[in-house]
């Protein structure tokens, strides 16, 4: 058995309300039960029960794992599910995940075990992929129904899911398929049962039929209530992304610890500074430390007057403010050029107040180990006693102060205590230097810097560099020397096809962590027709996996072709045609990143050293935890703490964080947050086992990406 607890926060709708724990049955001496915050999930392994497990992980909701296949695994009786705590009976877990309606031998003790418990304390169940039959209140698929893929099937919630735990989508529920050649999907689309008190939540038009077909709904029986999804996924797959909160929120009637939002910042570095243009015939950056043939004259990419009109009008229609990370010295430098103008800076500060500005060092210097390079790949250059000659602790300090002074001076809107190094240098950066320059800490400490960004694909976890945390960036895969399009595919082509194909070959030297093209992209059209729509669905992606990382490109792509604005526009205009109002992007500056990483580090901490306790008793919710430590809640509209209201409003409910100080946190639950009446079922009718279901290979792997022309 495995304890799993972490952490975050966000909300649940007011429609919600009615699906929340009861208040509890009454027991035979008439006191109300005590129902602790977790969820049992039941595991055999398979993605989907891997993937809402994988949903509590992320959001900070407290669950405990049986795995069916692991020798020696604990039983599952009523010992294991209940028990009395200070005279009161207890059920220890809110919501019980299964991999499907039943994993159990037929006349299976567990399985009766795990139906009284439902039953006695009014506990939800959630079948992860389970086949439609009658035990699930559906008819089987060769009765008017279907059975094989839903491959870029659009799926749509229905009036009582939007009313329900899916009100938070807008419902359109469309289901990958971005590959030709593997399966990604694989789903039984039924109707319900004669008889049975079915609602359908998701559903999709059922093959050759007029009829459409269950894929998410309610089988309320025997005193229960069973989630039955009868399709599989992944914790990836965006069918998923969409519909996890909604699986959880009704597994927990939107009464939880943890919580999820979806997050969206992107930081624009080298703002005022130029970068240097790729050279299609060299195949490098000219003035790039890397690029070895110094006879070509760098052909720099600096943003005009008008793109910054354009970057203003951009965040108007889309609702999202950009994070500039800026370098003074460009601006400094193209007026002593050009006899003291410079109306790109003039309309930057002009328009300042439009947009949030980050220090991202002076010169943009490298401020890790001095950089020999006169080799390529260059190296850290050594002292004469053979140690690495490190950039020195005032050149750092010189670098972020005198930047920051420009900036003020200027009216930018600064947080002090954010910084981004030019090439997030300073930190460790491997082959060459696997150590952070030991002079960085002392730096950051003279200039009172609390956040410092950092590459997400090199150092993804946050950490302490002196008195700062790291906030991780992901890098999009928009280069920073390309303003035209063109740019960007020819580059693209060197990096990702084989020496063959008259690429670098890169791609075949590391197939870990790339993937050649099967053919070099049309240099007209490769942009629109495969970069932009890659990216925008792994940006996307992480924007449902309630990922406050940001993400980071660089001037030169708002400038000439603009070429990032079709990958920024497409994750969105794709996120608002998903998502209902009230779940809006969340779209955070760099500091407050860096405090929810902050939070739920610590929030996890003290989960996993088991020093905090949750429970619900009636409609009031207690939570001990350390003092000090932010606690993170999900609740119905309407909860209140200490008679006022509590979080904020996210997806119909309320979410927040809340230090409890010495004394437990208590939160009252408003009058609707009770369980729907379910007609009481007697004794536990056991069913014979689930048959094994079908998991295609795009499920249990990633599909390889071919994009739709």
């Amino acid at each position: 058995m495995k304890r799993h607890i972490h952490a975050v926060l966000c909300a649940v709708g007011t429609l919600l309300a009615s699906l929340s724990l009861s208040a509890g049955p009454a027991q035979a001496d008439g006191t109300t039960p005590r129902v602790d915050l977790r969820v049992l999930v039941v595991s055999d392994g398979g993605p989907a029960t891997g993937a809402i497990a994988a949903e509590l992980d992320t959001a900070g909701t407290p669950w405990t794992e049986i795995d069916l296949t692991a020798p020696g695994r604990p039983v599952i009786d009523a010992g294991f599910l209940a028990d009395t705590v200070e005279g009161r009976q207890r059920a220890k877990f809110q919501a019980v995940v299964l991999p499907n309606d039943n994993p159990f031998p037929a006349g299976s003790a567990e399985m009766a075990a795990l139906a009284a418990y439902e039953q006695t304390y009014a506990i939800p169940q959630v079948d992860a992929y389970t086949y439609a039959r009658p035990a699930a209140g559906l008819k089987t698929p060769d009765n008017g129904g279907y059975a094989g893929s839903v491959d870029g099937v659009r799926a749509e919630v229905t009036a009582a899911g939007l009313a329900g735990p899916f009100g938070y989508l807008d419902g359109d529920v469309p289901f990958e398929d971005i590959s030709p050649t593997v399966g990604e999907s694989y789903a039984y689309l039924s109707t319900p049962a004669d008889g049975a008190d079915f609602t359908p939540y998701v559903e999709a038009p059922i093959p050759g039929k007029t009829a459409r077909g269950s894929l998410v709904g309610e089988y309320r029986h025997d005193g229960r209530r069973e989630l039955v999804v009868t399709f599989v996924y992944n914790q990836y797959q965006q069918q998923f992304r969409l519909l996890a909160r909604g699986i959880v929120d009704w597994m927990t009637g939107g009464t939880r610890l943890g919580a999820s939002h979806n997050y969206f910042a992107v930081h624009v570095d080298d703002v005022f500074a130029a970068d240097d243009r790729w050279n299609s015939d060299l195949n490098c950056t000219p003035g790039d430390v890397d690029c070895a043939d110094s006879s070509v004259e760098p052909d720099p990419i600096r943003m005009e007057p008008d793109d910054v009109a354009h970057a203003t009008a951009w965040q108007d229609a889309h609702g999202l403010t950009l994070d500039l990370a800026y370098n003074a010295v460009g601006s400094v430098d193209h007026r002593a050029e050009n006899g003291g103008a410079d109306a790109l800076a003039d309309r930057f500060v002009t328009d300042r107040n439009a947009f949030r500005w980050i220090n991202h060092t002076y010169t943009h210097a490298f401020l890790g180990c001095v950089q020999d390079t006169t080799v390529v790949p260059w190296k850290c250059a050594t002292t004469p006693g053979g140690a690495t000659d490190w950039v020195t602790r005032a050149e750092i300090s010189d670098e972020i102060a005198t930047n920051r002074a420009w900036g003020e001076a200027a009216g930018l809107p600064l947080r002090p205590g954010e910084l981004v190094t030019g090439e997030h240098s300073g930190m460790k950066v491997t082959p060459q230097q696997p150590e952070d320059n030991p002079n960085l800490a002392g730096a950051l400490s003279d200039n009172g810097i609390e956040w410092i960004g950092s590459d997400n694909s090199r150092d993804p976890r946050q950490r302490q560099v002196g008195p700062a945390l790291t906030v991780s960036r992901y890098p999009m895969n928009i280069f920073y020397n390309a303003g035209h399009a063109a740019e960007q595919v020819d580059e693209y082509n060197w990096i990702y096809t084989s020496r063959a194909q008259g690429g670098s070959g890169i791609c075949e030297d590391n197939p870990a962590t790339s993937t050649c093209l099967p053919e070099p992209l049309d240099p007209a059209t490769g942009y629109d027709d495969y970069i932009v729509p890659l990216e925008t669905r792994i940006a996307l992606g992480h924007v449902l996996a309630n990922d406050p990382r940001p993400h980071f490109i660089h001037q030169s792509n708002l400038a000439e072709d603009r070429i990032a604005y079709p990958v920024l526009t497409g994750v969105t205009d794709g996120y608002a045609a998903l998502f209902a109002d009230d779940t809006p992007l969340v779209n955070l500056r760099m500091e407050d990143i860096g405090t929810e990483m902050r939070q739920r580090q610590e929030w996890r901490t003290a989960l996993d050293a088991g020093e905090v306790v949750a429970y619900r008793v009636g409609s009031t919710v207690t939570v001990r935890a350390p003092e000090g430590v932010a606690v993170p809640a999900t609740m119905p509209a309407g909860t209140s703490e200490r008679s006022a209201a509590f979080g904020d409003a996210y997806a119909g409910g309320l979410s927040g964080w809340t230090v409890p100080g010495t004394q437990p946190l208590t939160l009252t639950l408003p009058a609707s947050a009770s369980a729907p009446a379910v007609a009481a079922g007697g004794v536990f009718d056991p069913t014979s086992t689930t048959p094994r279901l079908p998991v295609p290979a795009g499920v249990t792997g990633p599909a390889p990406y071919t994009p739709k022309n």
